[in-house]
C-alpha cells in the first residue's frame, strides 16, 4: 500500500491510509511566547480549514483500508477511532509546536505579509475549495483530464505551473514526506505484532523503496492537476506574484517550515494508525 501526500508550500494535504492509535513520533516543547508568536501564521493560513480537509480525506480512506486490510472487523469502532486520530485541533496543535520551536527571523511577518493580502487569501481559498471538491473522485479525474487539455494545447499556463512546481520543491518533498509516512505506518504495524513475525528495519525500508517510482510518478501527476484546477482562475501575473513570494526567503522559510512540521504529523499519525490497524487485522475489536 502507498501513500500519497500533496504538498504545496503552503497548503500540504494527506491521502494516506488510516488507522488507530499509539504514541508521537516526536514530539517538541515549544514556549508560550513561541507559541503566541506563531498563532497569526497559523490563522492566516487558514490551517484550521486545511485539516478539517484532512479529516475528510483520513475517513474516507480508512474505509479503502478496513475494506483491504481487515474486511468486517473493524465494525463501529473503526470510524471512531481513526476520527480521534485525525482530530483538526490535535493536528494543527502539533504542526504549530514544530514550527513555533524553531521560526527563522522575519518568516512570520513576511509570509502574513504576503497572504493576507486579497490575492493571498484568494490563493489559499482555491487550493482549499479544490482540496476539498477533490475528494470526489469525479473532480479529480476531472482536474487530470484538464491537465492533459493544457498538455496537449502546450499552454504557456503549464511552464508557470511547472516552474512553481520547481521552485518549492514539490515533488521531491512530496515523495519524501510520503515515503516517511509510509514507513512510519508500516512500523506501527510492525510493532503491534501485525506481520507473522517482528520485522526489521532494513527489511521494512527495502519493501518501501520498492514503492518509491510508484509514490513518485503518482505525487507528480497529483501535484499538476491539482495545481492546474486550483489556480485556473488566476491570472499568469497572479501565478507569478505567488512564485516571486516563493522565491523570496520568507517563501522559502515559510515552506520548509511547513514541510518539516506537516512531516511530523503525518508520521505521528501514519504510526498511530499503524499501530490500530495491526490490532483489527490479529482479530481484535479493540
Amino acid at each position: 500500500m502507498t501513500a500519497r501526500l500533496f504538498l504545496s508550500p503552503f497548503l500540504i494535504v494527506l491521502a494516506l491510509f488510516s488507522a488507530g492509535h499509539g504514541r508521537a513520533e516526536e514530539s517538541f516543547q515549544s514556549s508560550e511566547e513561541q507559541r503566541d508568536a506563531i498563532a497569526p501564521l497559523i490563522e492566516t493560513l487558514r490551517i484550521s480549514d486545511l485539516f478539517e480537509i484532512v479529516r475528510l480525506e483520513g475517513l474516507a480512506h480508512s474505509e479503502e483500508l478496513e475494506r483491504d486490510m481487515f474486511p468486517g472487523r473493524g465494525r463501529e469502532r473503526w470510524p471512531g477511532i481513526v476520527a480521534r486520530i485525525y482530530e483538526p485541533d490535535r493536528m494543527r496543535l502539533l504542526l504549530a509546536d514544530d514550527m513555533a520551536s524553531d521560526a527563522p527571523d522575519g518568516m512570520i511577518d513576511g509570509a502574513i505579509a504576503f497572504f493576507e493580502t486579497d490575492l493571498g487569501q484568494q490563493i489559499l481559498s482555491l487550493e482549499l475549495s479544490v482540496r476539498e471538491a477533490m475528494l470526489d473522485p469525479s473532480v479529480e479525474a476531472a482536474a487530470q483530464d484538464y491537465l492533459a487539455m493544457l498538455q496537449d494545447d502546450a499552454s504557456p499556463r503549464l511552464a508557470l505551473l511547472e516552474e512553481f512546481v520547481e521552485i518549492n520543491d514539490l515533488v521531491e518533498n512530496n515523495v519524501s514526506a510520503a515515503l516517511n509516512a509510509t514507513f512510519a505506518f508500516y512500523t506501527g504495524l510492525n510493532a503491534a505484532g501485525a506481520f507473522d513475525e517482528i520485522r526489521s528495519e532494513d527489511e521494512i525500508l527495502r519493501d518501501i523503496w520498492r514503492q518509491e517510482e510508484t509514490i513518485r510518478l503518482d505525487s507528480d501527476l497529483w501535484v499538476m492537476s491539482y495545481l492546474a484546477m486550483a489556480y485556473q482562475p488566476l491570472s499568469d501575473a497572479d501565478i507569478r506574484r505567488y512564485i516571486e513570494f516563493g522565491r523570496s526567503a520568507p517563501g522559502q522559510q515559510v515552506n520548509s517550515a511547513l514541510f518539516a512540521g506537516f512531516d511530523i504529523v503525518f508520521r505521528t499519525v501514519s504510526r498511530e494508525m499503524g499501530f490500530a490497524a495491526a490490532q483489527f487485522i490479529g482479530g481484535s475489536d479493540l
